[in-house]
C-alpha cells in the first residue's frame, strides 16, 4: 500500500473522555484490507507503584485537554505519513484493570505500524495535560503529572 492520500483520514480519533474506552475500538476505527499490521496499546491501572499497592486512580485534564489530544495526532500523523491512528484517553475515576490509554496505528508493514504506535503513545505522556490522583491501599494518595 502506498502512502494514504491528503483526502483519506488518518486521524481516526484523538479524544480524552469520561467514558470507558476500548482499544478494540481504536483497532476497527484504523484498520483496512490493506493493512499488514493493526499495532495496539492499551495503558491500564495496575495494582502497585514503586512498591506500594494501589487501589484506584483518579484522572484530571486541563480544559486545553483535547485541543492538545487533536495536536498530537496531527503530530504523529506528519511523523508517519504511512499510518492511520486513533487515540482515547480516560479521565476521572479508575480502578485496576481499566484501560486509561486505548491507542491503534495500521500501516501496510508492521515496522511502520510499532514506530508510529510508540512514538504516539510517548508524545501523549509527554503533553498531554493530563494529571492523576493515586489511591493507595494504606489510605493515603498522591498526585502525579502524567506529563513526562
Amino acid at each position: 500500500m502506498s502512502a494514504p492520500t491528503d483526502h483519506e483520514p488518518r486521524v481516526l480519533l484523538a479524544e480524552v473522555t469520561e467514558e470507558r474506552i476500548d482499544v478494540g475500538r481504536c483497532a476497527a476505527l484504523v484498520e483496512t484490507a490493506q493493512d499488514g499490521a493493526v499495532v495496539t496499546f492499551a495503558g491500564v491501572v495496575r495494582d502497585h507503584d514503586d512498591g506500594r499497592g494501589v487501589d484506584a486512580l483518579s484522572y484530571s485534564a486541563h480544559p486545553s485537554a483535547p485541543e492538545v489530544a487533536a495536536e498530537v495526532a496531527a503530530e504523529i500523523a506528519r511523523r508517519h505519513p504511512e499510518v492511520r491512528l486513533a487515540f482515547s484517553h480516560r479521565i476521572g475515576d479508575l480502578v485496576v484493570g481499566d484501560v486509561a490509554l486505548a491507542a491503534a496505528v495500521a500501516s501496510a508493514h508492521r515496522a511502520a505500524a510499532f514506530a508510529a504506535c510508540a512514538d504516539l503513545v510517548d508524545l501523549v505522556k509527554e503533553r498531554l495535560p493530563i494529571w492523576k490522583e493515586q489511591l493507595f491501599d494504606d489510605g493515603t494518595s498522591e498526585w502525579v503529572a502524567s506529563l513526562g
